[in-house]
Order: C-alpha cells, then structure tokens, then sequence
C-alpha cells in the first residue's frame, strides 16, 4: 500500500487537495463496509446480505469479515488479528464487532454517540523499545515548557518515531526516565507517541536522574517558574523568541485567522530573519521583503493573497487568534455579539464582560489585563494599521424567540447538520447545551436520539419537541 508509514494522514491529506487530478495520482483504495440510505434495492434482513450485495455491485468488501455464533468465537477472532495484524498490507488498530441481523439492529438503537449493535475492539498500543538519547524542553505560547524525549529512531505501528512527549514535570519525575536509558515506546491512541517507561534491566550503572531545567533553552536564558498550586512551569520571560514564534503560528492557524501557507515553517524563517516579531507584522508584508527571504513569486503571491483575505475574518476568529488566556471560540463569539467590536471590548471594565453569558470572572479578568499591557496594544495598533477588521460581527435578523432559553438537540435532523443546529439556536437568542439540566428549557428529538438525554428530559418534566415543532 502506497504511504504504508502514514496511511491515516496520507490518506486524509489526498483527499483534502484542491486539484482532483492529485488526488487521482495517489492511489488510494477503501474496503466498503455498509450500505447507508436503501432505496430501490432488494430488501435484506442481515448486514452479511447487504455485503454481499455491494460485491455484486463491484465495490471491494474486506475478505477477511467472517460471521461468528458465540462471544468465543468473537474473542478467538480478535486475538487473532491482534496477533497477526502486521500480517496485513494495509495499518490496523483493532476490530469491529457487529450485530449481523437488521431487525435487531433496530431494536438495539443507538445512543447519542454510537449504535449499540457495534463496537470497536481496540487492540493494546504496539510498543518497542529504543535509547533515550536526551530530554528536552519545547516553549509553548503561553510559556509553558513541556518536556519531550529525543530517541534513537525506532519504528511503531508504522511509523517512524524520533520524538515523544513527555507531558510535565511530575511525569518525568514519577516514570523516572534517564537519558541513556532503554525504553518502552508506544503511540498512545495509535497516534501521538509517547514514553511507557524504563527498562530498569538496562539502565547505565552512572545513570543520573534527570533534573528540570532551572532556565529557557532560549537565547535569553529566562528563568522557568512553577506557580504554586499548578502543574504546568512556564517561562514568564515576554520576550522569549519561542514564545513569539508559537504566539505568531497560533494566530495565523486554521482556528485563528487561518492563513494558507503560513506555517510553522513560515514562521521560523520570518522571524529568525527578524522581518516579523509579533502576530501585527504580518500585515505590513511586503512582496519585495518575501522575495528577499527566498519565498519564490508564486509563493509570495498566493501568501500575500492569503493575507489580504484573513483581514476579514469575523471578530470572533480575530478574538481567538491573539491567543488570550483561558478565552476560547464559544466566549469570543458571546463577546463578538454583546459589544460589536475589538476596541469596545478592549476599554469594558471586568464587571462588563464577566456578565456576558459564558464568560464569567476569569475569563473577563484574563481578557482586560491581555488588553492592558502596552505590548498588546502595540499589536493591535498594527492589525489597525494593516487593515484588519475589528467590526466584523454577523447581524442576525431572526427573532429572538429563544432569548435567555437552553435547548438541548439530540438525535438526527434532516434539516440542520450538528454545528447549524446550534447556530440556529444562538442566532434566536438562545443557548445551545451538551446535557440536559433542570435548566433546560426543551429538548429537540431527531432520528435516533440518545436514550439518556430523552430519559433525563422525562424525568425532570423537559418539553420535548420534534424538528418541525
């Protein structure tokens, strides 16, 4: 299989090109695994009748789903494939068991998250062990300084691994992991690598516990400090150039002002060249500075283009972008909302924001002190400057029939997908809930809802409507 070391990210990534015919190069295959909507077909009473059926219609059906009689003969598979997974010329990370009759199927239903007639039996993380070359520390936006492991290159389900995380201080501490150690290597969730532990048999006899570093593995050598009461040490230096750099990728990534093709690599090139210190020199960018940094003229242009384009963005995104602590996308939208603008928000007092709904004291504190410092100020005057948006709020004409209301939605509609649903509900007012509470002012029932929220709603007396109501 093409990509074999990667498949979940080549696959995903070819799939999401602009250019068709790119994607047609990458010879990507699939397994079909169940029908979806029926019309028009014979009518089947078991899931292995309507595999069969896809095969007659030329789609490819795995060889290797077997129907099974007993819970044993389910456990016997699934050990099987555990062991011989590799065997495979294609990346697994488990097994998926299901009820093969329909009609049970439908009796069964599903909840709010999954069928209860299926389940993925999820195979222990492939560890290897490999030497722990050294452990390090990255800085991220807001300072924190997580540790990670540099590893001698070791392959774990199917990729190559040279790096893992190592989470924090007391992690480190509590698995005791040295560098020159032989450890255990697996990728938690099959996916981001991670240490296991020592390999106490092969621990060098002068090994040396490994001590947090006192300073910043930045130029500046700032000190890193634990407040009390948190886990997390940061590096309280401002200044701090790795700091700056994951402020700026931050904010031109996809969940802030999602700028095509300005990337971490980006990033790093520009301001180690020192043609941009801070999110507001973006947009002073001109194509004579980026063809002297190496950028070629097509790259130049569709980056200048990209750029123009995000100076649109709705205030919410802007909000997020500029990376102010503890405030995420839901309160930048109620604060987008209630005030209109970036500078209306910059000069309300805490008690003013704290009473927007979903923000609260925290939030309203860490908001109005980002806005105090003078550095903050300085940014924002260049995204002025540059001409970025500070207004760009979406007017809603709807009524606001759900005004200071909570609807909880549950199920399918066939109207609304998940996240209009709730636009739907914010745009009238209202407020869009995960769970149903003796708050909650309805409770909307789609196609096969989640027992436990309709059961919840039945207790406490909850209006439940359907989607037309």
């Amino acid at each position: 299989m093409l990509f074999r070391s990667n498949p979940r990210n080549a696959g995903a990534g070819s799939l999401r090109q602009k250019d068709p015919a790119v994607t047609a190069t990458r010879e990507l295959s699939f397994w079909a695994y169940q029908l979806g909507d029926v019309n028009g077909t014979p009518q089947f009473s078991s899931h292995h009748d309507t595999l069969d059926y896809l095969r007659t219609l030329g789609f490819p059906v795995n060889p290797e789903v077997r129907i099974v009689d007993s819970l044993d003969a389910v456990e016997e598979f699934c050990t099987h494939w555990q062991n011989h997974r590799n065997d495979l010329p294609y990346i697994i990370d488990g097994v998926v068991v299901k009820v093969d009759d329909l009609a049970q199927r439908e009796r069964l239903g599903f909840t709010a998250k999954a069928p209860r007639w299926a389940i993925a039996v999820k195979f222990p993380p492939e560890e290897r062990t490999t030497l722990l070359r050294d452990i390090k520390v990255s800085i991220g936006r807001t300072g924190r300084a997580t540790p990670f492991a540099e590893l001698e290159p070791v392959v774990v389900a199917g990729s190559t691994v040279s790096m893992a995380t190592l989470h924090n201080r007391e992690q480190v501490q509590l698995k005791d992991v040295r560098p020159g150690d032989t450890v255990v290597v697996r990728k938690a969730g099959d996916v981001i690598p991670e240490v296991v532990g020592p390999v106490l048999t092969k621990r060098p006899k002068n090994s040396k516990p490994w001590k947090f570093p006192s300073t910043c593995p930045c130029d500046l050598q700032s000190a890193l400090v634990q407040a009390e009461g948190e886990a997390d040490t940061r590096c309280v230096e401002p200044d701090c150039p790795h700091q700056r750099d994951q402020r700026i990728i931050h904010f031109t990534s996809r969940g802030g002002m999602d700028i095509e093709g300005f990337g971490e690599k980006t990033v790093y090139k520009l301001s180690d060249a020192g043609v941009i210190e801070d999110p507001g020199d973006i947009y002073s960018l001109q194509t004579e500075v980026l063809i002297a940094q190496g950028f070629g003229e097509l790259q130049t242009e569709n980056l200048l283009r990209a750029i123009d384009a995000s100076r649109d963005r709705p205030l919410e995104k802007l909000l997020v972008a500029l990376g102010i602590k503890h405030l995420g996308p839901a309160a930048s939208e109620s604060l987008s909302r209630r005030f209109g603008s970036l500078d209306a928000i910059a000069t309300a007092d805490v008690d003013e924001l704290a009473a927007v709904d979903g923000v609260g004291q925290v939030i309203a504190e860490s908001a109005q002190q980002w806005f105090a410092d003078k550095r903050h100020r300085r940014i924002i005057d260049k995204l002025r400057k540059g001409g970025v948006r500070f207004d760009n709020v979406v007017v809603v004409d709807a009524p606001q029939t759900l005004a200071g209301k909570t609807i909880v939605v549950t199920g399918t509609l066939s109207g609304f997908g998940r996240e209009a649903a709730q636009r739907a509900i914010k745009d009238r007012g209202g407020k869009s809930a995960s769970s149903v509470s003796a708050k909650t002012f309805a409770v909307v029932v789609g196609n096969e809802p989640g027992a436990a929220k309709v059961n919840k709603a039945v207790e406490l007396g909850i209006p439940q409507l359907d989607e037309a109501g």
